[in-house]
């Protein structure tokens, strides 16, 4: 485990940077990714984010100009956000025993790297890059401000989370200041729903399952539900908070059937519940607040075997 000074050490003796993020990216791999492909060449540093290809449309212009096809052979590898080498999409499973670097923040992570910086009590992984950047003197402009305001803002609900902390709104004070256009990010990634969004919450609310008094939901969606209604990846994204969002709902499991074959889970919970307690029986991990969990069962077998796992839960 390295220190932010230790890590900023490293980069500054390093060049040419490849930086991973996770699959099924969100704003803060990608805004993290980009804060720190951004820092990394204003300091002078050659440096890209590896093309993922799970990238969806919404987050395209967070990478534009940032991304190459391939990781060079001579390339220095860093993952951002990624708790374990699980996490990794399947296309960058060659590059897994390259990365010389982990950056995270998931209080559940496994140790896949020679080197790692990881902070748990971080509300999201971008604020750990930002100040290793500011050790390494960068200085905040609009652009990198945006990608980070998109990484901290996502990884907290848009600081409604209780992962937010007091340094957490003092790095978002920090892409205000730097001229980021907070309201039109808020207005795209938290007060806009597509009409396949919509459709995906009508279904969800015919088809939730409620027990333990109300206080657990879990929705189990099949890949031909998603077709049906004509759902994109943009439009299911952090779809796994909606059951939570229900009255009386303190913690909810959302599962998706994954094309790889197998069900992705996620796990939402609200102060006083476990999600990553829960998502570790099934090896999986990330926060008490959010985590997720791979089943490689059908999809209503493993809907069983979470509903299991969650009455099992230790309250």
């Amino acid at each position: 485990m390295m220190t932010r000074t230790e890590v900023a050490q490293f980069l500054q003796e390093q060049d040419h940077f490849c930086i991973l993020t996770h699959r099924r990216p969100d704003g803060d791999t990608l805004g993290t990714a980009a804060t720190l492909c951004r820092g990394l060449r204003q300091l002078g540093k050659t440096a890209h984010v590896l093309e993922n290809p799970e990238v969806t449309a919404k987050y395209q212009p967070l990478m534009a100009g940032l991304t190459k096809g391939a990781a060079g052979e001579d390339d220095v590898l860093i993952c951002v956000d990624v708790a374990s080498a699980g996490m990794l999409p399947t296309a960058f499973s060659p590059l897994t025993d390259r990365i010389s670097l982990r950056i995270d923040h998931h209080s559940t992570a496994d140790s896949f790297t020679p080197r790692e910086l990881v902070e748990p009590l971080s509300g999201a992984c971008a604020e750990i890059v930002y100040g290793v950047l500011q050790i390494l003197g960068f200085s905040l402009d609009r652009e990198t401000a945006e990608a980070l305001y998109t990484a901290v803002s996502t990884d907290t609900g848009c600081f409604r989370y209780s992962n937010t902390t007091g340094n957490t709104l003092r790095v978002a004070a920090d892409c205000v200041d730097a001229g980021a256009d907070t309201p039109r990010i808020n207005r795209e990634l938290f007060d806009t729903n597509s009409y396949g969004r919509l459709r995906v919450q009508g279904w969800m609310t015919e088809n939730t399952k409620f027990f333990r008094d109300g206080k657990f939901a879990l929705c189990a969606i099949p890949s031909a539900v998603e077709k049906q209604l004509g759902a994109t990846e943009d439009d299911l994204e952090n779809i796994s908070g909606f059951p939570r969002s229900i009255e009386g709902v303190c913690m909810a499991a959302t599962l998706r059937e994954a094309a790889e074959g197998g069900v992705k889970v996620s796990v939402r919970a609200i102060p006083g519940y476990d999600a990553a307690a829960v998502c570790a029986k099934f090896g999986g991990g990330g926060h008490k607040g959010a985590a997720g969990a791979s089943l490689d069962k059908p999809l209503e077998e493993a809907a069983r075997m979470m509903e299991q796992a969650m009455l099992e839960c230790v309250l």
